[in-house]
């Protein structure tokens, strides 16, 4: 790509693409027709075999912002890190291939950074489905309080247990070159959101939110699970690189415990999500190997703060007692566990927090705020 400063744009917007024929007209159309126009679309081909390419290239043929980048297959981590060292704009957005933005979607983001002099800027978005019929549904990734000024994320934790969304978001292109943030280049497109996530909020000094949904999120191309453990330990490959992206910030001693247990925390989550899609031929494997990370985790210190009873139970038996851990998934639903992970103390600890208690991540089992 020329590198022309008089001509560099505002926001770069970076498209990564693997076979979405069906949907990628919609995605480039919707990035084309923005109210906001001082943008380049760089879309990252990332070795499709379908209609894909001739797709990008009838945009790129129409329209000068649309740029394309031809890669061999390797992955999304690696696409999006071949589209941050190209792209030339003040502001990074990304737009996944099978997703669209409304129409106002950059301007009210662009407008949003630039008024807060913001490191980031995060918008909700539309869960969307084409099928049987369209229909839409908020998802609240951002609530009320978040949206209400600039925040420090270390200070207000919420947004490290919500859906890790980066792409209804601008990024200040300088806070992440400053900041080292790039994707890990595993295989495939598994979790390599949520690395990009934690390393952002665990960076970022000044957030402004909007709670007005700026993209739809398509929901019909939602890809069904694998039972496979080299595909599920992808999480624990991702969750030890944001482990030495954390060891590597400079930090004072109480931030470094604090992301230690938010990220404790968010892996925890992580972990059941992906124990509870396996198989049961297959669980015991990935307990005895998060067992030994929980270990360690536990041996080097963190701050519980995050942990609800039930959370902490279950981290503490995956770490200290597995096949306690193992039966009590078992046990018949949450009081089954909960008594055979700690008895009726557990239970009432457990009962007290959802009487009285409260917890900063404010967020619900979807990821959603709470």
């Amino acid at each position: 790509m020329a590198e022309d400063s008089a001509k560099e744009p505002e926001i770069s917007v970076l498209v990564p693409i693997y076979n979405v024929e069906r949907y990628l007209c919609t995605c480039l159309e919707s990035l084309r027709t923005q109210t906001f126009g001082d943008f380049e679309a760089i879309c990252i081909n990332d070795g499709s075999t379908d209609g894909s390419r001739a797709i990008i290239q009838e945009f790129v043929d129409a329209d000068p912002r649309f740029k394309v980048i031809d890669k061999a297959n390797s992955g999304y981590g690696a696409s999006m890190n071949r589209g941050l060292k190209e792209a030339c704009g003040r502001f990074v957005a990304i737009l996944e291939s099978d997703d669209f933005f409304e129409p106002d979607a950059l301007a009210r983001l662009h407008d949003t950074a630039v008024a807060a002099d913001a490191d980031v800027v995060k918008a909700n978005f539309w869960l969307y489905w084409s099928c049987p019929e369209e229909r839409r549904e908020l998802f609240r990734v951002v609530d009320a309080r978040e949206a209400s000024g600039v925040f420090v994320p270390l200070d207000d934790v919420a947004l490290f247990f919500r859906k890790p969304s980066i792409w209804s978001a601008l990024y200040r292109h300088s806070f992440l070159e400053q900041n080292g943030i790039r994707f890990l280049e595993t295989p495939g497109a598994s979790y390599q959101d949520a690395g990009f996530n934690f390393k952002v909020w665990s960076c970022a000094k000044r957030v402004a939110c909007l709670e007005e949904p700026v993209l739809c999120y398509r929901q019909d191309n939602e890809a069904s699970s694998v039972n496979s453990l080299s595909k599920v330990f992808c999480v624990c490959d991702e969750y030890e690189s944001m482990d030495k992206f954390l060891d590597a910030l400079d930090l004072s001693a109480a931030d470094l415990q604090k992301l230690r247990g938010i990220l404790t925390r968010m892996k925890l989550d992580s972990y059941l999500w992906n124990y509870d899609r396996l198989s049961d031929e297959l669980k015991p494997q990935f307990v005895e190997r998060v067992s030994e990370e929980f270990s360690r985790d536990l041996s080097r210190g963190f701050d519980w703060t995050f942990f609800e009873p039930g959370a902490r139970a279950d981290f503490e038996a995956i770490a200290r007692r597995p096949d306690a851990f193992l039966r009590s998934r078992n046990a018949g639903g949450s009081i089954g566990r909960l008594l055979t992970l700690g008895g009726p103390a557990l239970l009432a600890r457990t009962a007290f927090f959802k009487l009285f208690g409260s917890s900063a991540r404010r967020t619900n089992e979807k990821g959603a705020a709470a």
